[in-house]
């Protein structure tokens, strides 16, 4: 201790003066240890982690934002702090030279990321009284007060941001190969993992609207007031980037991950699926919060592992994390972590403000190159039970609306500055940069039109697209060796007129096969579409039912023995016009021509009795009305893939055949009905159902009647009859169903082997009704005929089917039995079949 004798007189300042030199020296030494302690893969905070040194035995907790702080005259370098939370692998961090060596002004400023582990052994219930299923049991009695839901309307202002990172790429194994030597400055951004795997950030998305919803009658509306997605063109994929489709909420009983539905542990029965146990409990902002932790009863079920903070007087969730354990049932996904975290509003209501998605993908193992994707979103200018929102939600023609004004497309750089809820970081500003620059390079640009004319057939080449190649060469019984080549325009010839034709030479027959084709969108959403084609090939029968089709190279390694092909000449025209309207309501007017001409193991016009020597030859006009409401589309600049509706999808279609119109020969009349949908039944899985129906009025050749859909590949088609042959079965009226059960790994959950394989099971029934009138079934099958066709007369035709899904990780086994009609012909048709097919599914 320093004594310091004072004479009378000293003026007050030196004397203040004097103290600060005696105690300079001891302040000096004063060594400070900060940081933060975080989840290494979601980068979540980690709060009141338990960090104790082992030699002296002291120790804290980090606070509320995982934050620490200790003090020290000299630095422990003979002491290690052991840090520990329920749910990660314990964190030991040596005081050591090494780490010292970060000192700056005798202040160590460290992060320390800890990797999940040991939740398996530590939730385990023994007591009498089981406080974690108490916690339960009180938060889903609230669930009614707490869930946002609950409110009449409310609106907020949503900030979504999704980053794309490829992990394990390093710079010294990518860099040699020619092909990447040019883009080299793209892994200055590489950066390290936890684990020490380098990954690199290669793509960033950011969007902002505002979001309004009323529960009854249910109204949604989103407004976008910017996106951002450099490199990406596509129009049709920005109403993805916002709340509207990617709106989960915990307090519901299940939660959705990619395609599937997981059960969420304070669903209303998660006590069949849960084990609980609470923790201990801390004070944040004056509030009592209680801490709780999860994990699944069961191996490989659609559960979740993970911890809550619980507000002890609302029974709140004020945070919640969730992770997939290794056992879980989904493809490609090496970890995955969501968070939800809710405030206390300015009128004592808690409500949801950030949640937060982090997944690994890899089609081959973590070890592998593979995809980091991160989605954080924040929320905020929450307003509830206000008629702002109902005023905007009056704008709603639909329940549901989602508008991109142009302005929001091109939003400006300092719109971007002062509109986002947080800034973007070093490595997000690097992106941005990264693309603008790979955007402008024509080697670039010219290594994605490779890419992409690999994977989908299709070559861009100027104004003119060429593709796909998958057709370029086939062979056939009557062609020998088939070429064929295609040739369209593209976006860049006109953005509402597509223009394209093919031509075929059979090296055998030695003729030449082809089409053409046209189509102009006058209007895209809703769309309003004009196009017609017209083409002389051989008709392989029933194409459009196909999810392969039968005019390219793979087809014939995978036809079915003993099975002839039936070749059949068609000569089509058609000119169509297409209107569709906001609700999802569609008319299709079609004109058609077509003339038939059967060229092997199909009955010419010879054969069919009272023909007279008619060609082949009709003349159509058609009206299909179909409705699906909320449908949503992925879109190209002409086409589009439908993503599905939330409600069933019908379809009316009627068919008026003309005589006597450029050599057409019949009179008929053609009504036919359909309803399907897809929909998930969680916890186990989902279906699909398709009923059917049809009638035609008239006497016609086969080729005109309808035809039950076969398959004679042994590729199933989910669309078909697969153990039915082409052509097997006629009909002028028909009923059925398609209707399949996808159960998730079901009884495979309780084996092993199965369950760490990932297999998963389904079943399904296909039923056919039919019947041919007397006059049709004279004139197609007539006495001495070497070709009969097969018909139902009433009887029922069924399919039912079992097997083995997600066979390392994309192929799936059917095995098919074909149980009706009884008694089974004995030499026609097979019984029982097994057919594969691929896939990609989470």
């Amino acid at each position: 201790m320093m004594i310091l004798s004072v004479k009378r007189g000293l003026p007050a300042a030196a004397f203040t003066l004097l103290l600060l030199f005696a105690f300079s020296d001891s302040w000096s030494q004063v060594k400070i240890l900060k940081g933060s302690i975080r989840d290494a893969h979601s980068d979540e905070p980690i709060p009141f982690a338990s960090m104790r040194f082992r030699n002296s035995t002291s120790g804290r907790l980090s606070d509320s934002a995982g934050n620490f702080s200790f003090r020290f005259n000299e630095w422990p370098t003979t002491d290690t702090i052991e840090i520990t939370y329920v749910g990660y692998a314990d964190y030991i961090l040596p005081i050591d030279s090494i780490l010292l060596s970060r000192v700056r002004n005798n202040v160590l400023d460290i992060s320390i990321l800890m990797i999940r582990g040991k939740f398996a052994n530590e939730v385990v219930v023994k007591k009498k009284i089981d406080r974690g299923y108490l916690m339960w049991k009180r938060i889903v009695k609230h669930k009614p007060e707490n869930d946002r839901y609950r409110f009449d309307n409310f609106s907020y202002e949503l900030y979504n941001k999704i980053e794309i990172d490829l992990k394990n790429i390093a710079r010294d194994r990518w860099s040699k190969y020619p092909i990447i030597k040019n883009y080299g400055f793209v892994f200055d951004n590489i950066d390290t993992t936890e684990e020490g795997r380098p990954y690199l950030p290669v793509y960033l998305t950011e969007a902002i609207s505002d979001y309004y919803y009323q529960k009854s009658p249910k109204k949604r509306r989103e407004v976008f007031k910017g996106t951002k997605t450099i490199g990406v063109s596509n129009e049709s994929a920005l109403q993805f980037l916002g709340g509207m489709d990617q709106n989960i909420n915990f307090y519901s009983n299940f939660i959705p991950v990619f395609d599937k539905q997981y059960v969420s542990p304070i669903s209303d029965n998660g006590d069949l699926y849960y084990n609980y146990k609470v923790l201990d409990s801390q004070f944040v902002n004056n509030r009592r919060l209680i801490h709780m932790v999860f994990t699944p009863k069961r191996k490989g079920e659609s559960t979740f592992e993970g911890d809550c903070w619980v507000h002890d007087t609302t029974w709140a969730v004020q945070k919640m994390n969730l992770r997939l354990s290794k056992d879980a049932n989904i493809n490609f996904v090496d970890k995955l972590s969501l968070i939800q975290e809710y405030k206390m509003t300015d009128k004592g209501i808690w409500f949801l403000s950030r949640d937060k998605f982090v997944v690994d993908l890899s089609l081959t193992g973590e070890k592998a190159l593979s995809i980091i994707g991160r989605k954080s979103t924040t929320y905020e200018n929450i307003v509830i039970n206000d008629t702002s929102v109902l005023s905007e939600l009056a704008k709603n023609k639909l329940i549901e609306e989602t508008i991109v004004p142009d302005s929001a497309k091109f939003a400006s750089d300092s719109f971007w500055d002062t509109a986002r809820h947080e800034s973007l970081n070093k490595n997000e500003k690097a992106i941005y940069h990264t693309i603008d620059t790979l955007m402008s390079m024509p080697s670039f640009k010219r290594a994605t039109k490779i890419i992409n004319f690999i994977a989908t057939g299709y070559l861009d080449v100027g104004n003119y697209q060429i593709g796909p190649w998958q057709n370029w060469v086939y062979g056939n019984v009557i062609e020998g060796l088939r070429l064929r080549w295609d040739l369209g325009t593209n976006r860049y010839f006109n953005k509402n007129l597509l223009l394209h034709g093919y031509l075929a030479y059979g090296f055998t027959d030695q003729k030449y096969k082809g089409g053409a084709d046209f189509r102009y969108l006058f209007n895209r959403n809703p769309r309003l579409m004009v196009s017609g084609s017209y083409s002389k090939d051989f008709d392989r029968a029933q194409t459009y039912y196909d999810e392969i089709s039968q005019d390219n190279i793979f087809a014939l390694a995978i036809r079915k023995n003993n099975v002839p092909f039936k070749f059949m000449m068609l000569e089509d025209a058609r000119l169509a016009v297409f209107k569709e309207w906001h609700n999802g309501l569609s008319v299709n007017l079609m004109g058609v021509h077509k003339s038939y001409e059967p060229i092997k193991n199909l009955p010419d016009k010879a054969v069919i009795a009272g023909n007279n020597g008619n060609t082949f030859t009709t003349f159509e006009t058609s009206i299909q009305v179909r409705f699906a409401y909320l449908e949503k589309f992925l879109e190209n600049t002409f086409f589009r893939t439908s993503l599905g509706s939330p409600y069933p999808i019908t379809e009316l279609r009627y068919t008026r055949g003309i005589p006597n119109v450029w050599n057409s020969n019949y009179s008929y009349s053609k009504l036919s009905a359909s309803i399907s949908d897809y929909s998930k039944i969680p916890p186990i899985g989902s279906i699909y159902y398709n009923l059917f129906a049809g009638k035609t009025y008239g006497t016609l050749p086969y080729m005109f009647l309808d035809v039950a859909p076969g398959n004679e590949i042994y590729y199933y088609n989910k669309y078909a009859f697969n153990l039915m042959n082409r052509w097997e079965y006629l009909h002028d009226q028909y009923a059925g169903i398609n209707f399949e059960h996808n159960i998730g790994n079901g009884l495979f959950r309780y084996i092993p082997l199965t369950r760490k394989l990932k297999f998963r099971q389904f079943w399904n029934a296909k039923v056919l009704w039919g019947s041919l009138s007397d006059a049709n079934k004279a004139l197609n099958n007539p006495t001495g005929s070497s070709y009969q066709f097969s018909t139902l007369d009433g009887k029922t035709y069924m399919e039912l089917g079992t097997g083995v899904d997600n066979i390392f990780k994309v192929f799936r086994l059917d095995f098919i039995w074909r149980v009706l009609p009884r008694p089974l012909p004995p030499e026609k048709v097979k019984r029982f079949g097994v057919f594969f097919s691929f896939r990609l599914a989470f």
